[in-house]
């Protein structure tokens, strides 16, 4: 067994996010946290949920994270009218050899980008379960195994309702992270227009070159499974998804899944600071946007206003921070 005190030499990792974070910012202004956490819920090899109102780049980030990685990458529009077949594939008729051949959907990538995922009834979003889950497509009885970098990046808009479903409960789970996209600042802004008033070019995305490959992130993926974690720090992520389910404003709290979700994020989010190990800070990052969906608020709590990002933030206070 390795030792867990053996200091790893985090350069390599340093040198290949500091890249990803140069290129995101020539062309996105701003960003840097919503950045931060993206990288790190694919470092967790968790899906991510991007919400914001129109305009505020969600698909511009998830096609731009896309095209810096070296990889299969496919989008699908959901629509209303889009059936399961569409999104996972389906089988067809060979004349010449009499038999069935599968076509594979547009699900079947490395990287794929579920736009306005929220369009889509009910019937096609349980087209996504096993894929987000299990990492694998069962057709026809048998079973399409994804790659082993295969993530998900979905986007919605929280305010228009006309021609949208609610997510529901079970695979609002199945996303690691639901990261809201903010406005941008005044100063974040003025740079945007300053780069259109001087035709800077700001979303040529055909000419962004990838600088990591599939194998490389494999290989990330190893750097975070070795950050370590204090017992202490265990109970601590522990007692906040407690306090998710003892809450009186939540009617339904965190799942096992959710505790393990921010227990792999937080150690994402340690390695992009720079460290080796998980402190407090990471979890209390992290923790706000890997629960605020898992959470079904009473409705006494949502009469008065709160939000599960609120409920989230306020239990996180409520619980001792480990010395």
């Amino acid at each position: 067994m390795e030792d867990q005190n053996e200091t790893m030499d985090l350069r390599p990792f340093t040198e290949k996010v500091n890249q990803l974070k140069n290129a995101i910012g020539c062309v996105i202004v701003g960003q840097e946290r919503s950045v931060d956490l993206i990288l790190s819920a694919i470092l967790a090899r968790g899906h991510v949920l991007l919400e914001g109102v129109p305009g505020v780049a969600k698909t511009l980030l998830a096609k731009m994270i896309a095209k810096l990685i070296r990889a299969e990458f496919s989008r699908i529009q959901f629509t209303p009218d889009l059936m399961p077949s569409d999104v996972l594939g389906t089988s067809v008729f060979d004349m010449k050899t009499s038999e069935f051949r599968f076509h594979p959907g547009p699900v079947f990538a490395d990287l794929v980008l579920v736009d306005e995922i929220n369009r889509a009834p009910a019937k096609t979003q349980s087209a996504l379960f096993e894929v987000m889950e299990e990492r694998q497509a069962t057709i026809d009885g048998t079973r399409h195994p994804m790659s082993p970098v295969y993530t998900i990046l979905a986007t919605q808009n929280p305010v228009e309702q006309e021609g949208t479903y609610k997510l529901p409960e079970a695979q609002l789970d199945r996303f690691i992270m639901k990261i809201t996209i903010p406005y941008p600042s005044l100063e974040e802004e003025i740079e945007i227009l300053e780069r259109h008033n001087r035709n800077a070019r700001l979303a040529k995305l055909e000419e962004v070159e990838a600088v990591i490959t599939r194998e490389e992130l494999v290989q990330l993926f190893g750097y975070v499974e070795k950050v370590f974690v204090e017992h202490s720090l265990l109970r601590y992520i522990a007692s906040v998804i407690q306090q998710t389910r003892n809450s009186k404003a939540v009617y339904l709290g965190a799942s096992p899944r959710a505790s393990v979700a921010l227990l792999q994020s937080s150690k994402a989010m340690a390695l992009l600071q720079g460290r080796e190990f998980v402190t407090p800070e990471d979890i209390k990052t992290v923790a706000p946007f890997v629960l605020q969906h898992r959470l079904i608020l009473n409705a006494e709590a949502e009469m008065e206003g709160h939000t599960p990002l609120r409920v989230v933030q306020r239990l996180i206070e409520k619980v001792e921070v480990p010395k």
